[in-house]
């Protein structure tokens, strides 16, 4: 009897195992519904979690009125306080000051005027502590130690350059540290709170300099040009003229080392990788010691420096697996309880709770639970070859349910264009992948990550080279039969959005559709337009992008998009920040008028209460919504009447 039960429940096995490979069969080939776009854009219930010092209060942003706002709770109560009630536009950010006040950070409209507020846990005594008109905050040291006061920069004085201030989060009263002279672009504290180094521009050169006290005048320990690089982290705990710092220095990638800043030299190499520059290195405070290394390559890596750091990462991984990316967000000041945030590329991602003592892991939150990650689409490391032999890596993301033959094609440029695409999920990528799209990412010339020599690569090269590593990246999804060519569109974001038009007019025969999203149409007008705290890198800028005083501006102007109008041949559609301060409003507008006087329509959307990219949920509803009609509407076949 056992022996024929035991066979019906084998044969049932193998049934059931043959029906669950045929339905998986059937969902590989069966596109996912079309998911609605609020799906992807609309605000998490709850995320950017925060825990107390004391390690008892959990604060995290949540939405009051469609704006996300700062909420508490007690770690172990259901009864939530809403901290604050801002109305007008998504706090920017916020941290914990001590265990009764927080700080948070608001600008207007997004023009990235940043001020500080401050407000007890239980919503009272909010005060803005930089209530001053067209200034921006920025903060030094929270001050950790300190319960009453932090350091932050403003530039209420000079608005090119920030003066560091000793300000009391309670009354608002601050104290002027050091008058900048107005060549200083940034400062930096000990682990005392201390004044020690401040960072000195000519616009092409940069020097550190230092003091070993605040009663002792500052000193100059290095002078670089910027290419090279030697940015100091922290201080060491033993020694207090040495600093841990990311340098280049004799090196194409950048190194972890030991610095000494008295006697000005590097003292020690403690990581470097041979193929990607090393991000940075974090440590403990209570412990008083370095920690983990972090570097990118297709997904971040981690070299642990203590068994402590690594043993959180580790009881994540044996309790969730390997597939994500796991990153601790916030600690109490015991470092005994972590919040940690674990993401792929199909979710937003998860928050953790962390019991050290006890080894305890609990879920506090998923930040997009209506999100089904079956119906996502994988995020796939890609590399390939330019035209001069230049590797470029990147990611290529295949719509769920279609065979990779004579796809659709979005081609999404990064912005900065000093920066860099990394893998995780993202909203915009998967929109498109769920309406149908094959989404290509490049990090081409000039994205961070890979080198100096790979970044100087892109010196004076806006739609030259950097341009042809995007256009062979195109070519390289037909070569490989991905890619129709029929139906390529071009979308991106600030340089991305230069890129977008660069791309229509240097390539017109190359893509059916481009949406320029903020983006520089003109490089002379976006060089006299920068913001006032850009200033002081202005001849930088002149060196990595173009300097119109000289024979570059020839370059420049064969380079600007505005100027070649009369070739695009795309359908185009424009979206722009009326308050952005980075990339002026009027980029846009010469352009959609420079089409106007050609009699070319073009679709422009002006949002008034935005700045550098849409914050505000409603307008990210509008623009991804006519983004999506728009790309549908114009590539000679809809993504939605693909045969599969």
């Amino acid at each position: 009897m056992k022996k024929v039960s035991m066979f019906f429940i084998i044969l049932l096995l193998a049934i059931a195992c043959k029906e669950d490979k045929k339905s998986d069969q059937e969902t590989a080939l069966t596109p996912p519904p079309t998911i609605p776009v609020e799906d992807f854009f609309k605000n998490s219930e709850q995320r950017t979690f925060r825990l107390s010092p004391n390690g008892e209060f959990i604060a995290y942003l949540a939405p009051y009125e469609s704006r996300m706002n700062i909420h508490v709770r007690k770690f172990d109560s259901d009864s939530v306080t809403r901290v604050t009630s801002v109305t007008d536009r998504d706090l920017a950010g916020y941290f914990w000051a001590n265990d009764n006040r927080l700080v948070y950070i608001r600008d207007k409209g997004g023009n990235e005027n940043f001020h500080l507020f401050a407000v007890d846990k239980d919503g009272s005594n909010e005060k803005d502590l930089t209530p001053f008109d067209g200034v921006r905050a920025q903060i030094i040291d929270d001050l950790e130690d300190n319960e009453d006061e932090m350091i932050v920069g403003l530039n209420k004085r000079i608005p090119q350059v920030f003066d560091p201030y000793r300000i009391n989060i309670k009354t608002g009263e601050m104290k002027l540290l050091y008058e900048n002279p107005g060549n200083i672009t940034g400062w930096q504290t000990d682990h005392d709170g201390k004044l020690r180094l401040a960072f000195v521009t000519n616009g092409v050169d940069t020097s550190i300099l230092y003091r070993e006290s605040e009663d002792k005048p500052f000193e100059e320990v290095i002078t670089t040009d910027f290419k090279q690089t030697l940015a100091p982290q922290f201080f060491d705990f033993e020694n207090p003229d040495v600093v841990y710092a990311v340098s280049n220095l004799g090196r194409d990638k950048t190194a972890v080392v030991k610095y000494d800043l008295k006697n000005k030299k590097e003292l020690e190499e403690i990581f470097i990788d041979d193929e990607v520059d090393t991000d940075g290195i974090s440590y403990s405070r209570k412990r008083k010691v370095p920690t983990v290394i972090t570097y990118t390559k297709a997904k971040i890596n981690r070299k642990f420096l203590d068994d402590e750091s690594k043993s959180i990462f580790t009881a994540f991984e044996k309790e969730l697996g390997t597939s994500n990316e796991y990153y601790i967000t916030s600690s109490n000041k015991n470092e005994d309880k972590f919040l940690v945030y674990a993401g792929d590329d199909k979710s937003r991602g998860m928050y953790y709770y962390f019991d050290k003592n006890s080894g305890k892991i609990e879920h506090l939150a998923d930040l997009s639970p209506w999100i089904k990650p079956e119906q996502m689409a994988d995020m796939k490391p890609i590399s390939y070859t330019s035209r001069d032999g230049l590797t470029i890596n990147g990611y290529l993301t295949l719509p769920v349910g279609r065979e990779a033959k004579n796809l659709p094609v979005v081609v999404n440029p990064h912005g900065g264009p000093w920066a860099r695409d990394n893998w995780g999920f993202n909203p915009e990528v998967q929109l498109l992948a769920n309406r149908g799209y094959a989404v290509l990412q490049m990090n081409f010339r000039g994205s961070t990550g890979y080198g100096k020599e790979f970044w100087e690569s892109s010196f004076k090269q806006w739609g030259q080279t950097m341009q042809n590593d995007i256009t062979d990246g195109v070519k390289w999804l037909v070569d490989e039969g991905i890619a129709d060519p029929e139906r390529v569109a071009i979308y991106g974001g600030s340089y991305g959005g230069y890129a977008t038009l660069a791309g229509i007019t240097n390539t017109p025969d190359l893509y059916a559709a481009a949406v320029d999203y903020v983006g520089v149409s003109n490089l002379f007008t976006f060089m006299e337009t920068i913001p006032p705290y850009w200033e002081p890198y202005k001849k930088m800028l002149y060196e990595m992008v173009g300097d119109p005083n000289t024979k570059d501006s020839i370059m420049m102007k064969e380079n600007s998009p505005v100027f070649n109008v009369d070739k695009i041949k795309s359908a185009l559609f424009i979206a722009q920040g009326a308050n952005d301060p980075r990339v002026n409003k009027d980029e846009s507008d010469q352009m959609v008028e420079a089409l106007k006087k050609r009699g070319v329509h073009v679709q422009y959307m002006v949002k008034d209460n935005e700045g550098h990219g849409f914050h505000n949920e409603e307008n990210r509803f509008d623009f991804y919504n006519a983004m999506t009609k728009f790309l549908d509407e114009n590539l000679k076949e809809k993504a939605d009447k693909i045969k599969t």
